[in-house]
């Protein structure tokens, strides 16, 4: 078998077969068709905010309508120590694109519940809560007209920067975080959030990530493929991560101790 046609098989098996799959699981399903009444209400997902303690969460949960097919619209929530309500960031492709506290802080979004990417707890969280804010406040793609659903800058592309912005994070976006390759700071190379790897990426149009945390992940006209070894898993387009969850039954660990 040469060379093509074993790329083209891997092709495939590894973008074509899955996305197929998740239109069919979305076709099945009617995944919030009727979008405009579609649950919005808490998931139940956070600590009560009169608990005194610094929180930070990063959920995702699949886009909207036909979109949620290829991908997933990520969002960070945090409250500081001792404050008695949680703050919601996200970016958006109405209004100002950062939009804050336009939704419940782990609100079903558009009817479906979130995943929690990211989770850190008590004086962990509040070391990062500081530099979470600043990377908000200049995070350069935040004037109107700026968001594009693809490649980028969007959604995803927002929040991989403000967890780039935070040395060490032990945890990536899902794979069906489109936008999370793109180079918000137009930087073709750079180390990963984790500060395990690299990531190489071509306008997020395509690209190769590795890393211990980020695994292998090789992006194809935004939809990612790829392994994880160190918490054995294949990530596909459309599908996400097949393999090891985290404890609470997402793709990481419930909350980190501390970042360093």
């Amino acid at each position: 078998m040469t060379i093509l046609k074993i790329g083209l098989l891997l092709f495939v098996l590894f973008y074509l077969l899955p996305l197929g799959v998740s239109a069919a699981r979305y076709g099945a399903g009617g995944a919030a068709r009727d979008w405009w009444s579609a649950d919005s209400s808490s998931a139940g997902l956070l600590p009560p905010a009169r608990s005194p303690g610094a929180v930070v969460r990063v959920f995702a949960a699949p886009t909207v309508r036909w979109r949620g097919i290829f991908a997933v619209h990520c969002w960070i929530v945090f409250k500081p120590e001792g404050a008695g309500a949680y703050t919601r960031y996200d970016y958006t492709a109405w209004g100002e694109p950062i939009r804050m506290n336009g939704f419940e802080p782990d609100g079903r979004w558009f009817g479906s519940v979130p995943e929690v990417v990211f989770a850190a707890d008590g004086a962990a969280a509040q070391a990062l809560i500081p530099r979470m804010r600043e990377a908000i406040t200049g995070y350069a793609w935040r004037n109107q007209g700026d968001y594009r659903a693809w490649p980028g800058p969007n959604s995803n592309t927002f929040v991989a920067a403000v967890m780039d912005a935070v040395p060490g994070i032990p945890v990536s976006l899902p794979p069906t975080a489109i936008g999370k390759d793109y180079p918000y700071d137009g930087r073709w190379l750079r180390a990963t959030a984790s500060g395990t790897g690299f990531r190489l990426t071509f306008g997020g149009y395509g690209g190769l990530t590795l890393g211990w945390v980020e695994g292998l992940e090789v992006n194809i006209l935004g939809a990612v493929a790829g392994i994880d070894l160190r918490r054995p898993a294949i990530k596909l387009p459309g599908i996400g991560r097949i393999g090891m969850r985290g404890p609470d039954g997402s793709g990481t660990p419930p909350a980190v101790a501390a970042v360093q």
